[in-house]
């Protein structure tokens, strides 16, 4: 097995930079955004209250969106841009081992959901107004229009 499949993940997000996105929990429009980022957020065993609020930090701080030249060269926060936050354990799945993935990385929902919701909090504090989200647990349609497209995979383990 490659070292870097025993590297241990924390906090994991998939990052989108989006002209809009929603998402739906049957048939009900629960959240949606213009301009912004799109946040897919996945939280494994031992993840921690320091890990949510360095992973807000971080997003806050990236600079994704193009300035006036066409460089990526701005923040969400310097564009007051919308985010949309979804939960989304899948994006720890184990493919090792057969054809079903395993999902036991994944942090049962009575430690997941606080740490979703510390998440979304220090985002909104970072942020200085609150965040769309999808609900925790649910299933739920996602649409979006991926700006560029910008796509990024951050996690807290690997503090970049």
């Amino acid at each position: 097995m490659p070292a870097s499949w025993k590297v241990p993940l924390k906090l994991r997000t998939v990052l989108q930079r989006v002209g809009k996105a929603s998402v739906s929990i049957a048939g009900t429009l629960r959240g949606q955004i213009e301009n912004g980022l799109l946040l897919l957020l996945a939280v494994e065993n031992g993840d921690t209250k320091s890990d949510a609020d360095w992973l807000a930090s971080k997003i806050t701080r990236l600079r994704v969106f193009e300035d006036e030249t066409g460089l990526m060269n701005l923040s969400i926060r310097q564009i007051s841009g919308d985010v949309l936050v979804i939960s989304q354990f899948t994006l720890l799945a184990s493919t090792l081992k057969g054809n079903r993935p395993s999902f036991l990385r994944s942090a049962p929902p009575e430690l997941a959901r606080p740490l979703y919701d510390g998440f979304v909090a220090s985002l909104t504090k970072e942020l200085g107004r609150p965040v769309a989200t999808g609900e925790f647990g649910a299933t739920m349609q996602v649409s979006l229009v991926n700006e560029g497209p910008v796509t990024m995979i951050l996690d807290s383990n690997h503090r970049e």
